[in-house]
Protein backbone atom coordinates (compact mmCIF):
# COMPACT_ATOMS: atom_id res chain seq x y z
CA UNK A 1 0.00 0.00 0.00
CA UNK A 2 1.09 3.87 -0.26
CA UNK A 3 2.98 5.00 2.69
CA UNK A 4 3.73 8.48 4.28
CA UNK A 5 6.19 9.75 6.54
CA UNK A 6 4.04 11.29 9.56
CA UNK A 7 5.58 14.78 9.82
CA UNK A 8 8.29 15.04 12.32
CA UNK A 9 7.45 11.96 13.75
CA UNK A 10 9.82 9.94 11.30
CA UNK A 11 7.07 7.01 11.15
CA UNK A 12 6.68 5.58 8.01
CA UNK A 13 3.03 3.85 7.76
CA UNK A 14 0.52 3.55 5.37
CA UNK A 15 -1.54 6.42 4.25
CA UNK A 16 -4.52 4.35 4.55
CA UNK A 17 -5.34 4.16 8.66
CA UNK A 18 -8.18 1.75 10.21
CA UNK A 19 -9.95 3.79 12.64
CA UNK A 20 -12.35 2.22 15.07
CA UNK A 21 -14.74 5.06 15.99
CA UNK A 22 -17.37 7.02 14.29
CA UNK A 23 -20.74 4.81 13.55
CA UNK A 24 -19.78 1.10 13.06
CA UNK A 25 -16.45 1.15 15.65
CA UNK A 26 -14.97 -1.54 13.18
CA UNK A 27 -18.54 -3.55 13.87
CA UNK A 28 -18.26 -3.96 17.79
CA UNK A 29 -21.47 -1.84 18.19
CA UNK A 30 -23.73 -4.53 16.26
CA UNK A 31 -21.44 -7.63 16.38
CA UNK A 32 -19.33 -7.37 19.09
CA UNK A 33 -15.64 -7.81 20.36
CA UNK A 34 -14.88 -10.75 18.44
CA UNK A 35 -15.94 -9.35 14.90
CA UNK A 36 -13.97 -5.84 15.50
CA UNK A 37 -10.82 -7.57 15.85
CA UNK A 38 -11.12 -9.74 13.19
CA UNK A 39 -11.88 -6.53 10.58
CA UNK A 40 -8.64 -5.25 12.28
CA UNK A 41 -6.62 -8.37 11.52
CA UNK A 42 -7.98 -8.26 7.74
CA UNK A 43 -7.36 -4.99 7.26
CA UNK A 44 -3.59 -5.94 9.02
CA UNK A 45 -3.42 -8.53 6.07
CA UNK A 46 -4.93 -6.60 3.13
CA UNK A 47 -1.76 -3.96 4.07
CA UNK A 48 -2.83 -1.68 6.86
CA UNK A 49 -0.22 -0.67 9.08
CA UNK A 50 -1.87 2.53 11.25
CA UNK A 51 -4.58 1.30 13.83
CA UNK A 52 -6.50 4.38 15.23
CA UNK A 53 -8.68 4.05 18.95
CA UNK A 54 -9.67 5.70 21.40
CA UNK A 55 -10.67 5.11 25.29
CA UNK A 56 -14.11 6.02 24.31
CA UNK A 57 -14.65 3.64 21.40
CA UNK A 58 -14.40 0.60 23.79
CA UNK A 59 -12.77 -1.02 20.66
CA UNK A 60 -8.74 -0.68 22.03
CA UNK A 61 -9.18 -4.51 23.50
CA UNK A 62 -10.46 -5.14 19.61
CA UNK A 63 -7.58 -3.35 18.32
CA UNK A 64 -5.08 -4.97 20.34
CA UNK A 65 -6.87 -8.72 19.87
CA UNK A 66 -6.82 -8.25 16.22
CA UNK A 67 -2.86 -7.33 15.84
CA UNK A 68 -2.11 -10.29 18.47
CA UNK A 69 1.17 -11.80 16.86
CA UNK A 70 1.99 -9.34 14.31
CA UNK A 71 5.76 -8.06 14.81
CA UNK A 72 5.17 -4.52 17.09
CA UNK A 73 7.33 -2.61 14.83
CA UNK A 74 5.37 -3.54 11.97
CA UNK A 75 2.53 -1.15 12.76
CA UNK A 76 1.41 1.95 14.22
CA UNK A 77 -0.87 2.43 16.87
CA UNK A 78 -2.55 5.58 17.81
CA UNK A 79 -5.37 6.31 21.05
CA UNK A 80 -6.31 8.88 22.84
CA UNK A 81 -7.30 10.02 26.39
CA UNK A 82 -11.39 12.02 26.65
CA UNK A 83 -11.70 15.07 27.13
CA UNK A 84 -15.42 15.05 27.69
CA UNK A 85 -17.47 17.59 30.67
CA UNK A 86 -15.71 17.76 34.06
CA UNK A 87 -12.35 16.58 32.67
CA UNK A 88 -10.72 18.62 34.83
CA UNK A 89 -11.43 17.13 38.59
CA UNK A 90 -8.87 14.89 38.89
CA UNK A 91 -7.64 15.12 35.07
CA UNK A 92 -3.88 14.84 36.16
CA UNK A 93 -4.12 11.06 38.20
CA UNK A 94 -7.45 10.18 35.67
CA UNK A 95 -4.36 10.49 32.66
CA UNK A 96 -2.29 7.96 34.40
CA UNK A 97 -4.69 5.74 34.89
CA UNK A 98 -6.45 5.90 31.50
CA UNK A 99 -2.98 5.46 29.45
CA UNK A 100 -2.37 2.55 31.76
CA UNK A 101 -5.48 0.70 31.15
CA UNK A 102 -4.95 1.81 27.02
CA UNK A 103 -1.43 -0.07 27.45
CA UNK A 104 -3.22 -3.23 28.91
CA UNK A 105 -6.35 -3.47 26.42
CA UNK A 106 -4.33 -2.70 23.49
CA UNK A 107 -1.74 -5.58 24.30
CA UNK A 108 1.41 -3.25 23.82
CA UNK A 109 4.10 -1.99 26.46
CA UNK A 110 4.41 1.83 24.31
CA UNK A 111 1.41 3.72 22.38
CA UNK A 112 2.70 5.22 19.35
CA UNK A 113 0.73 8.35 19.36
CA UNK A 114 -0.94 9.56 22.50
CA UNK A 115 -3.99 12.13 21.82
CA UNK A 116 -6.46 14.60 23.73
CA UNK A 117 -9.48 13.65 22.13
CA UNK A 118 -12.04 16.12 21.28
CA UNK A 119 -10.63 19.19 22.68
CA UNK A 120 -12.52 22.44 22.39
CA UNK A 121 -10.89 25.29 21.52
CA UNK A 122 -12.12 27.17 25.65
CA UNK A 123 -11.03 23.83 26.49
CA UNK A 124 -7.45 23.87 24.82
CA UNK A 125 -5.46 26.70 27.25
CA UNK A 126 -6.35 24.16 30.28
CA UNK A 127 -5.78 20.80 28.67
CA UNK A 128 -2.27 22.24 27.49
CA UNK A 129 -1.23 23.67 30.85
CA UNK A 130 -2.94 20.88 33.37
CA UNK A 131 -1.96 17.96 30.69
CA UNK A 132 0.56 18.09 28.85
CA UNK A 133 3.27 18.05 31.71
CA UNK A 134 1.80 14.77 32.41
CA UNK A 135 1.62 14.07 28.69
CA UNK A 136 5.18 14.75 28.32
CA UNK A 137 5.99 12.40 31.66
CA UNK A 138 4.36 9.36 29.67
CA UNK A 139 6.94 10.25 27.03
CA UNK A 140 9.86 10.55 29.14
CA UNK A 141 8.90 7.02 30.87
CA UNK A 142 8.30 5.43 27.53
CA UNK A 143 4.74 4.45 27.22
CA UNK A 144 3.99 6.53 24.77
CA UNK A 145 6.02 8.20 21.84
CA UNK A 146 4.81 11.14 20.44
CA UNK A 147 1.95 13.12 21.76
CA UNK A 148 -0.91 14.17 19.71
CA UNK A 149 -4.27 16.30 19.87
CA UNK A 150 -8.12 16.09 17.85
CA UNK A 151 -10.61 18.54 17.56
CA UNK A 152 -14.03 18.44 17.80
CA UNK A 153 -15.04 18.39 14.70
CA UNK A 154 -18.96 18.41 15.31
CA UNK A 155 -18.79 21.51 16.83
CA UNK A 156 -15.39 23.22 16.31
CA UNK A 157 -15.44 23.01 12.12
CA UNK A 158 -13.47 25.90 11.38
CA UNK A 159 -10.58 24.12 13.48
CA UNK A 160 -10.19 27.68 16.22
CA UNK A 161 -8.66 25.27 18.59
CA UNK A 162 -6.72 23.53 15.84
CA UNK A 163 -5.15 26.77 15.00
CA UNK A 164 -3.90 27.64 18.07
CA UNK A 165 -2.48 23.69 19.12
CA UNK A 166 -0.17 24.39 15.76
CA UNK A 167 0.75 28.26 16.83
CA UNK A 168 1.89 26.93 20.13
CA UNK A 169 3.84 23.81 17.93
CA UNK A 170 3.76 21.14 21.26
CA UNK A 171 2.61 18.27 19.31
CA UNK A 172 4.01 15.84 16.88
CA UNK A 173 0.81 15.11 15.39
CA UNK A 174 -3.03 16.61 15.03
CA UNK A 175 -6.37 14.97 13.48
CA UNK A 176 -8.26 17.00 11.73
CA UNK A 177 -11.67 16.93 10.12
CA UNK A 178 -11.67 17.23 5.99
CA UNK A 179 -14.09 16.33 3.27
CA UNK A 180 -15.62 17.60 0.18
CA UNK A 181 -18.24 19.22 2.24
CA UNK A 182 -15.75 21.07 4.22
CA UNK A 183 -12.29 21.30 2.60
CA UNK A 184 -11.46 24.55 5.19
CA UNK A 185 -8.71 22.60 6.39
CA UNK A 186 -6.67 22.85 3.13
CA UNK A 187 -6.90 26.61 3.48
CA UNK A 188 -5.10 26.99 7.16
CA UNK A 189 -4.92 23.71 9.38
CA UNK A 190 -2.64 21.88 6.39
CA UNK A 191 -0.29 24.79 5.27
CA UNK A 192 0.18 24.81 9.52
CA UNK A 193 1.07 21.53 9.86
CA UNK A 194 3.23 21.18 6.51
CA UNK A 195 5.36 24.20 8.04
CA UNK A 196 5.45 22.93 11.50
CA UNK A 197 6.53 19.24 9.92
CA UNK A 198 3.33 18.12 11.95
CA UNK A 199 1.46 14.97 10.97
CA UNK A 200 -1.93 15.01 9.90
CA UNK A 201 -4.10 12.38 10.04
CA UNK A 202 -7.94 12.76 8.92
CA UNK A 203 -11.16 11.63 9.98
CA UNK A 204 -14.58 12.06 8.58
CA UNK A 205 -13.45 11.61 4.82
CA UNK A 206 -16.63 10.30 4.33
CA UNK A 207 -19.10 10.20 7.54
CA UNK A 208 -23.13 10.22 7.11
CA UNK A 209 -23.40 13.00 4.30
CA UNK A 210 -21.56 11.11 1.75
CA UNK A 211 -23.10 8.07 2.30
CA UNK A 212 -26.45 9.58 2.98
CA UNK A 213 -28.45 11.46 0.54
CA UNK A 214 -30.83 12.97 2.73
CA UNK A 215 -27.21 14.24 5.18
CA UNK A 216 -25.90 15.64 2.54
CA UNK A 217 -29.12 17.88 1.41
CA UNK A 218 -29.07 19.14 5.19
CA UNK A 219 -25.58 19.77 5.37
CA UNK A 220 -25.49 21.59 1.66
CA UNK A 221 -28.79 23.86 3.02
CA UNK A 222 -26.81 25.12 6.36
CA UNK A 223 -23.77 25.95 3.85
CA UNK A 224 -26.12 28.03 1.71
CA UNK A 225 -27.81 29.14 4.97
CA UNK A 226 -24.58 30.40 5.94
CA UNK A 227 -23.65 31.78 2.44
CA UNK A 228 -20.73 29.42 1.80
CA UNK A 229 -22.19 28.03 -1.49
CA UNK A 230 -20.65 28.39 -4.70
CA UNK A 231 -22.28 29.57 -8.07
CA UNK A 232 -24.54 26.61 -9.22
CA UNK A 233 -24.89 24.93 -5.55
CA UNK A 234 -28.55 23.51 -4.88
CA UNK A 235 -29.71 21.73 -2.00
CA UNK A 236 -30.52 18.35 -4.03
CA UNK A 237 -29.89 14.98 -2.81
CA UNK A 238 -28.10 14.71 -6.07
CA UNK A 239 -25.54 17.88 -6.07
CA UNK A 240 -23.35 15.63 -6.48
CA UNK A 241 -24.19 12.64 -8.69
CA UNK A 242 -21.62 14.45 -11.31
CA UNK A 243 -18.89 12.42 -9.14
CA UNK A 244 -19.74 9.43 -11.06
CA UNK A 245 -20.19 11.08 -14.60
CA UNK A 246 -18.09 9.88 -17.22
CA UNK A 247 -14.45 12.27 -17.62
CA UNK A 248 -12.73 14.09 -21.03
CA UNK A 249 -11.77 10.16 -21.84
CA UNK A 250 -15.03 8.99 -21.45
CA UNK A 251 -14.43 6.45 -18.47
CA UNK A 252 -16.18 6.57 -14.84
CA UNK A 253 -14.85 9.58 -13.05
CA UNK A 254 -15.88 7.59 -10.09
CA UNK A 255 -17.48 4.59 -8.93
CA UNK A 256 -19.33 6.03 -6.14
CA UNK A 257 -19.26 9.30 -4.09
CA UNK A 258 -17.76 7.70 -0.95
CA UNK A 259 -14.69 6.53 -3.73
CA UNK A 260 -14.48 9.98 -4.72
CA UNK A 261 -14.60 11.62 -1.28
CA UNK A 262 -12.03 9.56 -0.28
CA UNK A 263 -9.70 9.90 -3.30
CA UNK A 264 -10.48 13.46 -2.76
CA UNK A 265 -8.66 13.72 0.84
CA UNK A 266 -6.37 11.00 0.29
CA UNK A 267 -4.27 13.06 -2.54
CA UNK A 268 -4.47 16.75 -1.03
CA UNK A 269 -1.33 18.19 -0.20
CA UNK A 270 -0.61 18.47 2.85
CA UNK A 271 -2.39 15.59 4.43
CA UNK A 272 -0.79 12.75 5.96
CA UNK A 273 -3.28 9.33 6.85
CA UNK A 274 -6.81 9.21 5.84
CA UNK A 275 -8.58 7.36 8.32
CA UNK A 276 -11.32 4.88 6.74
CA UNK A 277 -13.59 2.98 9.36
CA UNK A 278 -15.53 -0.26 9.13
CA UNK A 279 -17.19 -3.12 10.45
CA UNK A 280 -17.62 -4.53 7.25
CA UNK A 281 -14.95 -6.92 5.72
CA UNK A 282 -16.55 -5.88 2.11
CA UNK A 283 -16.71 -2.05 2.49
CA UNK A 284 -13.00 -2.07 4.18
CA UNK A 285 -11.49 -3.63 0.75
CA UNK A 286 -13.89 -0.93 -0.92
CA UNK A 287 -12.88 1.78 0.98
CA UNK A 288 -8.33 1.03 0.65
CA UNK A 289 -8.69 0.64 -3.35
CA UNK A 290 -10.65 3.67 -3.24
CA UNK A 291 -7.31 5.33 -1.56
CA UNK A 292 -5.20 3.63 -3.19
CA UNK A 293 -6.53 4.70 -6.41
CA UNK A 294 -5.58 8.17 -8.02
CA UNK A 295 -6.67 11.40 -7.87
CA UNK A 296 -9.97 13.10 -8.85
CA UNK A 297 -9.44 14.68 -12.44
CA UNK A 298 -8.05 18.25 -11.77
CA UNK A 299 -11.65 19.73 -13.55
CA UNK A 300 -13.53 18.18 -10.80
CA UNK A 301 -11.16 19.54 -7.69
CA UNK A 302 -11.66 22.93 -9.48
CA UNK A 303 -15.51 22.39 -9.98
CA UNK A 304 -15.79 21.26 -6.15
CA UNK A 305 -13.58 23.91 -5.16
CA UNK A 306 -16.10 26.56 -6.63
CA UNK A 307 -19.02 25.31 -4.90
CA UNK A 308 -17.83 23.76 -1.86
CA UNK A 309 -14.47 26.04 -1.27
CA UNK A 310 -15.79 28.50 1.12
CA UNK A 311 -17.22 25.82 3.31
CA UNK A 312 -16.16 25.89 6.58
CA UNK A 313 -20.08 25.20 8.38
CA UNK A 314 -20.29 21.59 8.58
CA UNK A 315 -18.93 18.15 9.31
CA UNK A 316 -20.50 15.78 7.56
CA UNK A 317 -22.90 13.80 10.01
CA UNK A 318 -25.89 14.98 12.11
CA UNK A 319 -24.96 17.17 15.16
Amino acid sequence: MNTTTLGRTGLITTAAGLGSGGFSRIGYEKYGAKHASGIVRRAYELGVRFFDSATLYGTESSVGEGLKGFSRDSYVISTKFPITDGWREGCKERFAETLNLSLKALNTEYIDIYHFHGVMPDEYEDVRDLLMPEMIKARDAGKIRFPGITERFMFDTSHKMLDAALDDDIFDVIMVGYNILNPSAAKTVFPKAVDRNVGVLNMFAVRHALANPAQMKADIVKILENGQGGPGLEADEHALDFLMGSGSDGLPIAASIMDAAYRFCAHTTGNGIVLTGTGNEAHLQENLRSLESGPLPQSILEKLESLFGLSDCVCGQEV
